[in-house]
């Protein structure tokens, strides 16, 4: 069934672990074995041809660079100019990759309509340009809102003003703080320029904020439920109601750590802790019991964010083994109707209604 992945770090994949993201996973593994300055060495899951052969033709695709403050020990850049810098390549690397034929960037309803009739015109698909909706995950890298529009006009369609710690704009996963003035004003930007605010991440106090001066389209590219696994990174249920009054889909994120309670990084596995895909589907069913349908439900992988096979479901070898996904669902009930929106359908609906 075609698929639609709401989250994944391609450039961030291709240019700070310098994959090939053109060669099959088994070959970019055997590339990194004995390395070891990444947690994920020789763990990786995903390629342009793993999502070929699971029929994923169309993705959210991210840029993604942080500004680090003095003494804030996350990763990142010393200057907003240089995040933004780190963007440009990895802007430079998605448009080699539409030079190549390996990627289409996806824009507008037109360019939405033309993919789509490709990917279905009941022709092979392993050597179909993947589409990519680009978003930026943090927005520390805009330098200031000129830059914003300057984003706007290379394709930037969805942003996420937050990621891990204190933001420029934004607080997000493990922090707390309110909207400064930065963040007030790039939303209201976001919704003069038709930019899709990405939930995700996002603090509860910036969330609330959020959701209450930006009147765009909203949607939350990869998060699950603080009910069942509860830290700050997930949504409440009170959260996951405000974005199905706001016509939002969540993409469930398939990291070990958000699906397992009492998770140890670095100690815990998948197999011992029982994470497979229908612990990610678990995530799903409790969205659709608060929603009270499956209109807001997707997928949002994450799978290359930075983790691999050690820190996924155990039955996913490849991204391609998300078309498990789909006989999870009728074993659980979903009707063909419903499978049809987790894998495709809800992330079409929500696209088509805001490009018109």
């Amino acid at each position: 069934m075609f698929t639609i992945d709401a989250h994944l770090d391609l450039s961030m994949n291709a240019l700070e672990w310098n994959r090939d993201l053109t060669l099959p996973v088994s070959e970019i593994n055997a590339r990194e074995k004995g390395l070891t300055d990444k947690p994920d060495r020789g763990n990786a899951v995903v390629s342009l041809p793993a999502l070929r052969a699971g029929n994923i033709g169309l993705v959210v695709a991210t840029q993604i660079a942080r500004y680090v403050a003095p003494g804030n020990s996350l990763p990142g850049w010393h200057s907003p100019e240089q995040a933004w810098a780190q963007t440009q390549g990895q802007l430079a690397w998605y448009q080699a990759m539409v030079e190549k034929e390996e990627m289409a960037q996806i824009r507008n309803r037109s360019e939405l309509d033309a993919h789509l009739a490709l990917w279905e015109n009941g022709e092979d698909n392993s050597s179909k340009p993947v589409g990519f909706i680009l978003s930026l995950e943090g927005a520390d890298s805009i330098v200031n809102l000129d830059y914003l529009e300057k984003a706007y006009e290379y394709g930037l369609q969805a942003l996420g003003p937050a990621h891990y710690g204190p933001g420029r704009y934004a607080h997000g996963t493990d922090a707390s703080a309110p909207l400064n003035e930065q963040g007030k004003a790039l939303l209201r930007k976001m919704d003069e320029l038709g930019i899709i605010l990405d939930a995700t991440h996002l603090c509860d106090l910036a969330f609330w904020e959020a959701l209450d001066i930006y009147k765009g389209p909203v949607w939350a590219s990869h998060n699950n439920c603080r009910a069942l696994v509860d830290h700050n990174r997930q949504f409440s249920d009170e959260m996951i109601k405000a974005l199905v009054d706001r016509g939002a889909v969540i993409g469930s994120a398939m990291d070990a750590w958000m699906l397992s309670p009492a998770w140890e990084r670095g100690k815990s596995t998948p197999k011992e802790r029982a994470v497979t895909l229908n612990t990610v589907l678990d995530h799903m069913d409790h969205i659709c019991q608060v929603a009270g349908n499956a209109n807001h439900i997707g997928i949002g992988s994450d799978l290359d964010g930075a983790f691999g096979r050690e820190q996924a479901p155990h039955d996913i070898e490849t991204i391609a083994d998300l078309s498990k996904v789909t006989d999870l669902l009728r074993q659980r009930g979903y009707s063909e109707k419903d499978v049809e929106k987790v894998m495709h359908g809800n992330w079409l609906n929500f696209l088509k209604r805001n490009w018109g």
